[in-house]
């Protein structure tokens, strides 16, 4: 399900907008719901930061009265939440230029003109976030996006293998068919990426497609290039039934 974000310092427009919003997705019965409407836009970074799995549609003022920006803000979303709609409602043209300079890849820009074009445009925005909601859940099986430096990276399932701790504090090694690669991330943050990634391990998470045996006497298990991950005693059982039911 989509969880919906608004971040508006104006008590009435955030009522505004937070009845705009909870009418269509009731009437159109979309896999959404509104989560979080604040006017600090720390309430939504420290969300954020505490569920890592959120995928979300985000409606921001730019001007928030605080020390960041919406579009700041918007940059910090990008951060935590890679496919993150992003929607900015504002009166401030002038600085929408700066979302490139933030890197936010916003979805829309809506300007607080007039009542019923705002109504209109959060109507568009919903409407395409559900589109794109549904293709990304049919095709998310088959790919994993990573950020590695200050590129996001798309990986087809099938090349891989597994993900482990590296030795380097805060950083992972992805382990394709034939080649790997250092990022930064959360180990547990891990089995978020697709629906075929398991945990079998505190130290690894593997890919239960390119299985090619598990060792149960010594845990081990052997993947598909010939690369070996450790299996701990809590998770076989759990791989096992894992594998069943696919």
């Amino acid at each position: 399900m989509l969880s919906i974000f608004i971040c508006e310092d104006n008590d009435i427009q955030r009522s505004n907008i937070e009845a705009i919003i909870k009418n269509y997705i009731m009437i159109e019965e979309f896999d959404m719901e509104l989560t979080l409407s604040t006017s600090n836009p720390y309430d939504i970074i420290n969300f954020l930061d505490e569920n890592p799995r959120v995928r979300g549609i985000y409606f921001l003022d730019v001007d928030l009265g605080y020390d960041i920006n919406g579009i700041q803000l918007g940059s910090q979303i990008r951060e935590k939440d890679i496919d993150g709609k992003i929607i900015f409602i504002t009166t401030h043209s002038e600085l929408l230029i700066l979302t490139f300079t933030y890197k936010v890849e916003a979805m829309d820009y809506i300007l607080k003109d007039d009542t019923d074009i705002i109504k209109k445009r959060i109507y568009e925005a919903l409407k395409q976030a559900q589109k794109h909601y549904h293709t990304e859940t049919m095709i998310e099986k088959n790919r994993i996006k990573l950020k590695v430096g200050s590129q996001i990276r798309i990986f087809p399932t099938e090349d891989v293998m597994f993900i482990e701790t590296s030795p380097i504090p805060h950083k992972l090694t992805l382990h394709l068919t034939s080649s790997t690669l250092n990022f930064y991330g959360k180990i547990n943050e891990m089995t978020a990426l697709s629906p075929v990634m398991f945990r079998s391990h505190k130290s690894y998470i593997i890919n239960i497609e390119n299985i090619k045996s598990i060792d149960k006497t010594n845990r081990e298990i052997t993947m598909n290039n010939g690369e070996t991950c450790l299996l701990s005693v809590r998770q076989l059982k759990k791989l096992e039934i894992t594998i069943m039911s696919k």
